[in-house]
């Protein structure tokens, strides 16, 4: 190139140049050559290069510690991309640089604003969404905003497209966000798995994998995991320390006082507090906030600690965080109730417990229930039962206990922790929700029909893809029912459960049931159906008809 005039192509080989230079730690001279990257696609008239030039710089001085200049260099870029006037795959470069760069300086707000702001621009231009990292990037802001199930199928599609193209670091990344997002929901098993997973990829899964010890009561090993992260950020130098510690000191905060180590708690409450000034934004601010408030809580100064967590709930909820002002509005009641205010604490626990249902948070609706004495009784206080709608899925593998006897425990351990994979994933990805999970079979709901079917159908199809490409992969049945259900946080019971259940042990082999309330809902159907066929089903007193789908054509 040098042999020839200036040109678009120099200034996109100045920009490569210059990423790579970033991505080797060197930030500094990173920095430089960004710089003249956008002289010179300012020179040649190549808006794609001069934009996403400036959003890798505004990434790298938000990482050098001028974040506020990088967040404006950010800003600049994705209102260029939005525009219309530059390449597809660089104006959703510069999309996914912004977020990820605003997440990471803990400008929640900002990085929604562009996620959204994506997207519409995503349908605009009929592109196909984010892919790899940027997509986990878009997940968590779902998580965040209390959307777990589309966060979960986000991150799942994520692993399988960074699986398919190797990208290892990514896939830690990727499969921590699956273990936070299953950590919340209380299903620790899941999590621990999702913690293992990002772990073998090169991901510590911190604050997560400590925050699982804790809930499982393992609080010294919490203790040493969490401050061995810590240690890894020292604090003292990049931003990207300080806010990486900013994200792990709460966590520390709660783990602490689990096991009475005040004086740890008190270090973190500090240090939380001076990133909160530091960096001026909500997201520390509440962290700062809450954690001062269970500091004073567990140094028993409750009338002290209950102003200070009623600000820390109301901020964290004006930032459209429903879970982190969720768990602080517990912790306001405990300050209450420690106050002797046995009557405004009941009346916030109460006003909580929704909030947790909403969100799927088991584990938070049985601490609150814990709070509240057992069963809540809401009294005048009390929303109508909920009766949702759904379509339920039971699976089951064929013949588990013969399996078993063939192929050894160990063996049976291994495919069965690669059916639960596959499982989850297929579940996630058609927006289902998983109920429960025992053993060999899961228990999904879902809020429309063809979600239900099309996953049904995924499942049995990646089975057969696994048994063609690898020899074997166990064989599942599957019943699908739509009905009316009571839910009681993320479970559902009802004789509707019980009838999808009983749909779902009479399938065959390979077998895909559904009843005419499923069917009804599909319209123009996308899958052939057998013709009818009527079963006696324990503990149904009328026959129930079913029809078989026809997921192979």
């Amino acid at each position: 190139l040098e042999a020839i005039p200036d040109s678009p192509l120099h200034a996109q080989k100045t920009l490569f140049d210059a990423v790579g230079l970033l991505m080797a730690g060197h930030l500094d001279v990173g920095i430089e050559t960004l710089d003249r990257a956008m002289e010179l696609a300012r020179r040649v008239g190549d808006p794609d290069a001069l934009y996403s030039a400036m959003s890798f710089k505004g990434m790298a001085d938000v990482m050098a510690g001028r974040w506020q200049v990088g967040l404006a260099e950010l800003d600049e870029a994705a209102t260029a991309a939005s525009s219309g006037r530059l390449d597809l795959r660089a104006a959703s470069d510069i999309f996914c640089t912004t977020i990820g760069a605003c997440r990471g300086v803990g400008d929640l707000q900002r990085a929604a604003q562009w996620a959204d702001e994506g997207e519409r621009w995503m349908r605009r231009n009929g592109a196909g969404g984010y892919p790899g990292i940027c997509q986990v990037h878009r997940a968590e802001l779902k998580m965040l905003r209390g959307h777990w199930a589309e966060a979960e199928a986000e991150v799942r599609q994520a692993c399988d497209v960074l699986q398919r193209f190797r990208l290892m670091d990514g896939l830690g990344f990727a499969y921590n966000a699956l273990g936070e997002i299953r950590l919340r929901m209380g299903d620790l098993a899941a999590a621990a798995e999702a913690f293992d997973r990002a772990y073998e990829y090169g991901h510590d899964g911190q604050p997560g994998l400590s925050l699982l010890q804790l809930a499982r009561g393992q609080v010294e090993d919490a203790q040493r995991s969490i401050a061995r992260s810590l240690a890894t950020a020292s604090g003292t130098g990049a931003l990207s320390d300080r806010t990486a510690r900013g994200r792990l000191l709460p966590a520390q905060v709660d783990i602490a006082l689990a096991g009475g180590d005040l004086e740890t708690a008190q270090r973190a409450v500090e240090e939380l507090e001076q990133i909160a000034v530091d960096f001026e934004r909500p997201l520390y601010r509440a962290g700062a906030m809450t954690a001062r408030g269970e500091l004073l809580l567990g140094e028993n100064r409750p009338q002290e600690a209950s102003p200070v967590l009623g600000k820390s709930w109301r901020l964290w909820q004006a930032t459209d965080l429903p879970y982190e002002a969720a768990q602080a509005r517990v912790h306001y009641a405990e300050a209450l109730a420690a106050e002797g205010d046995e009557s405004t604490a009941r009346r916030d626990l109460l006003a909580v417990r929704p909030v947790f249902e909403r969100l799927g948070a088991t584990l938070d609706i049985q601490r609150v229930d814990a709070l509240l004495g057992g069963a809540p009784d809401r009294g005048a206080l009390a929303p109508p039962e909920e009766r949702p709608t759904r379509t339920f899925m039971f699976t089951d593998i064929v013949t588990s206990t013969d399996l078993v006897s063939v192929i050894g425990d160990e063996a049976w351990n291994e495919l069965l922790d690669w059916h639960d994979r596959e499982l989850r994933g297929a579940v996630a990805q058609h927006r289902g929700e998983v109920v429960s999970h025992t053993g060999d079979g899961f228990f999904v709901a879902f809020e429309r029909a063809d979600e239900a079917i099309d996953a049904a159908v995924d499942i049995q199809r990646r089975l057969v893809r696994h048994r063609r490409e690898h020899g074997f992969a166990p064989w599942v049945r599957i019943g699908l029912h739509a009905t009316e259900a009571t839910r009681r946080g993320r479970d559902y019971s009802g004789r509707g459960v019980h009838v999808a259940a009983r749909v779902g042990a009479a399938a065959g082999r390979e077998e895909i049931l559904a009843t005419p309330a499923v069917l009804a809902d599909l319209g123009s159907a996308r899958y052939a159906v057998s013709e009818p066929r009527q079963l006696t089903l324990k503990g149904v007193r009328e026959p129930v008809e079913v029809r078989a789908v026809a997921w192979r054509s």
